[in-house]
Order: structure tokens, then C-alpha cells, then sequence
């Protein structure tokens, strides 16, 4: 049975399991044989899935990687096949940004979408949204899922829910003003994004109204140096928060514990593993997060493989929350790592020492390949205003850092004010190219 007098981001940890091990259960009883794909995939696998009794059960289930439903998309255009229901009982179509490939097309019934909006109920509770709250979302409100939930999500909980697509930064700046909002849900890189044009245009920001910004796409609301570099020009608070268009809005933080994501555990399993063994790791180990996701029953993944990098939280903590802690946050991708004479290193290390310059306005990493070795470029773009004295002083600090931080030498070099490409979404700053 629900404990329904209790928020499932407040169960203790028996209740927990045992909320996991019942939809889990119920769940792959919908699945098979309802779902092609889930059908095959565990037929080829030789798995009874009426033998699966919960989450102890799990690790004999196979795990499912990005390539999988890329593939099942292909041959089976345009949803692919994991559909538990009738194309018509479908009411809502979403697709991924396509930053780390071809755009996968996720479709929801208005069962998966309420479970979309039970997700973000959760995660307006543990960053403090009241009903005084005004939220103002920056963002397209095309086919990608963006923030689509998260203004659905604070429309049914009966704040004013302000859209902000189609429309200049300068625009949504004086939306934001005029509307006195004071939420705001958006990329790492738009809301800083955001503090370069109010600079340009002589708002004020930090004395505004916006006491909160929940930010996500992006490793960026983990990342110290930005973290701080927004708060410092907005005078608020920045939450992060963690999914993906294919599984679902799964993780945040709360209010008392800062550089923390919680994991919704209530709607999901999190799991820990050696990316290389897909063992689990002891808590405290990083590792790669496989989730499984317990409310999208019409198009659900199960032991997905995000490739995001994490590490389980072990210091102890009063907020009377028993949800999985991931220190940090999202600490990297594994599908984004390189190697530099001999040092493994993530994109997101780079732009943590670039953010640390207040007087960088806007960057490009080049990962090129140079006889066989790999060889970074770093293109920076100054606030306006730097003197040449100042410019070369840059040039030789950011330099010296990532050597002194990373163990390499990087290839830093000044870029024309205005020539690097601003975003709304996620940043496309990493590229990598044969020389």
C-alpha cells in the first residue's frame, strides 16, 4: 500500500525499499509482454520477469545503454519500440537536445506525464518553493523537454508559472523585472548568460527580486567556481538539479545541504557501478549511475546506463531525509573523459578553473589529436573593458592553473570580443577534432 499520509521524498529507508520493490514488481508484470522491447530484451536474456521480486533481484536484469534505443529507434521509426500501450493512449512527445548524438523522440501518456509532475512536486518541496513563489522559465518551449515539466509542474501546484520562449534576453530581463519573479528555471549557462546582458544593459540583478535559481542540463550547478559566479551576480540562491529527457526529472537539492543532489528514491532506483565491470561500488566510490525509473510505465528504462559519473554521499546529515546523497553532484561524464599526456581529465575540470576568472566572458575547449597524442586548445573571450595588460595577464594565469590543477600544458589564446556563440540551452563549448 502508498503511505499516503507521507511525501515519498520523506520515507524512511524500510519504507523506501519497500515502495521500490512493489513498483518495481508491478511494473515489468505491465511490461511483459505488453512492451516489444523490454519482451525481447529479456527473452534474450533469459530472464522470467514474474522470478524478479524486487530490488535484490535487480543486478539479473541487463542493463540498458543510449546506443540500445538509439537502435531500437532506428529500426522501428519513429518512437521505436518501447511502448507498453497503443500509439493513441500517448498524449505528449518530447525529444533529447542531441548534444551527445541524434535526438531520441520520448512519448508519455497522461498516466507517465502525471508521474512527471508527482517528480517535480518533490523536488519544489526540497528547494523550498511557497505559494508566494513566481516562477519564470527562460527557455524554447520546443519538442525538447527543457523545463516543459517544471512549468507544468508549478502551474498544478498553483503558482504563477511565467513563460519566457521566443523572446530576446533583453526581453525576458524586463519580463523578469516587471513581473517581479522570483524563481528561476534555467541552464548554468543562460543564467549567466542572463548576468552578461543585464551588465550590458545596467540592471541590477543581485538587488532583484529572483531569490532562486534551479539550474540543470548542465554539470554546471556543481561546479563551485560557476555555481558562485551565478549567486554573486544574481544575489540568490542556485539549486541544482539532475535528469534526463529518457528517464525523467529525478534529483536535487535541498535546502540545508548545498553541493548535494538528491536522488527521488520513491521514483527511481539508483544504482552505483564500476563503469568497466558494472559491479556496485562500496558508498563513497565514484562510479557510473545506472537508474531505473518507476512511474513512466508507458515508455520506462530499466538499469539504464547514463554515463553520468557520481559518488554516494557517507557524511551523516539531520535533515531527516533518507534519500541517496550524490557528493557533488554529477561529477563528469564517462563518454567525455580524455587523456593528456597520461592525466584523465573531464571538460567540466577545465571550465571549473576558467569560471574562477571574473574577467572571462565567454570560452571554447578543442580537444585535437596531434600525432596520435591529444592536445588541448582553450579560446577565451574577455569581458569588455580588459586592457592589454590585463588580456595577457589572463592568458598566462588560466594557463598556469590548469597546469598547476590539471598537470597539463593547454594551448590558451584570446578570441575578438563577441566572437565565441552565446546559448540558451545547454552550452556547446567541448569539441574535439582531428588536427
Amino acid at each position: 500500500m502508498e503511505n499516503s499520509g507521507i511525501q515519498p521524498e520523506r520515507l524512511s529507508r524500510t519504507e523506501i525499499t519497500d515502495r521500490q520493490n512493489r513498483r518495481l514488481t508491478e511494473m515489468l508484470c505491465r511490461l511483459v509482454p505488453a512492451n516489444p522491447f523490454w519482451t525481447r530484451k529479456y527473452a534474450a536474456a533469459g530472464v522470467d520477469v514474474a522470478s524478479i521480486r524486487g530490488i535484490d533481484d535487480l543486478s539479473r536484469l541487463p542493463v540498458t545503454t543510449k546506443s540500445e534505443i538509439v537502435a531500437d529507434h532506428t529500426a522501428h521509426a519513429p518512437y521505436g519500440s518501447n511502448l507498453t500501450f497503443p500509439i493513441d493512449r500517448y498524449s505528449r512527445l518530447h525529444q533529447t537536445s542531441g548534444t551527445t548524438g541524434a535526438p531520441l523522440r520520448c512519448l508519455d501518456t497522461p498516466e507517465s506525464w502525471d508521474w512527471f509532475m508527482e517528480c517535480w512536486a518533490q523536488i519544489y518541496r526540497l528547494v523550498g518553493l511557497t505559494p508566494d513563489d513566481r516562477c519564470f522559465f527562460p527557455f524554447s518551449f520546443g519538442p525538447f523537454i527543457g523545463f516543459w515539466a517544471a512549468f507544468e509542474g508549478a502551474c498544478r501546484l498553483g503558482n504563477l508559472a511565467i513563460p519566457g520562449g521566443g523572446m530576446s534576453s533583453q526581453a525576458r530581463l524586463q519580463m523578469i523585472l516587471t513581473n517581479e519573479a522570483t524563481v528561476l528555471g534555467c541552464t548554468p549557462t543562460y543564467a549567466m548568460r542572463l548576468a552578461e546582458v543585464a551588465a550590458e544593459e545596467g540592471i541590477d540583478l543581485a538587488g532583484g527580486s529572483v531569490r532562486a535559481l534551479i539550474v540543470a542540463g548542465e554539470p554546471g550547478g556543481g561546479i563551485p567556481s560557476i555555481r558562485d559566479r551565478i549567486e554573486s551576480a544574481w544575489g540568490a540562491r542556485v539549486f541544482d538539479h539532475w535528469g534526463m529527457t529518457e528517464i525523467g526529472s529525478l534529483a536535487v537539492e535541498c535546502e540545508s545541504r548545498p553541493r548535494e543532489l538528491l536522488m527521488l528514491e520513491g521514483e527511481c532506483i539508483a544504482e552505483i557501478v564500476d563503469p568497466q565491470t558494472l559491479e556496485p561500488l562500496p558508498l563513497g566510490d565514484e562510479g557510473e549511475l545506472l537508474i531505473t525509473n518507476l512511474g513512466r510505465v508507458g515508455c520506462p528504462l530499466i538499469r539504464y546506463r547514463t554515463g553520468d559519473l557520481v559518488r554516494a554521499a557517507t557524511s551523516s546529515t539531520n535533515t531527516g531525509l533518507d534519500l541517496l546523497r550524490l557528493d557533488g553532484g554529477i561529477l563528469g561524464r564517462a563518454d567525455d573523459m580524455f587523456t593528456v599526456r597520461g592525466n584523465n581529465v573531464f571538460p567540466s575540470s577545465i571550465e571549473a578553473v576558467v569560471r574562477e576568472f571574473d574577467a572571462v566572458a565567454e570560452y571554447r575547449i578543442e580537444l585535437l589529436t596531434e600525432r596520435a597524442m591529444q592536445h588541448v586548445r582553450l579560446s577565451v573571450e574577455p569581458t569588455p573593458g580588459c586592457s592589454q595588460a590585463e588580456i595577457d595577464q589572463l592568458v598566462g594565469d588560466i594557463g598556469n592553473r590548469i597546469k598547476d590543477r590539471l598537470n597539463f600544458n593547454a594551448e590558451v589564446s584570446i578570441v575578438e570580443s563577441g566572437s565565441l556563440p552565446r546559448f540558451e540551452l545547454k552550452g556547446r563549448r567541448f569539441i574535439r577534432r582531428q588536427a
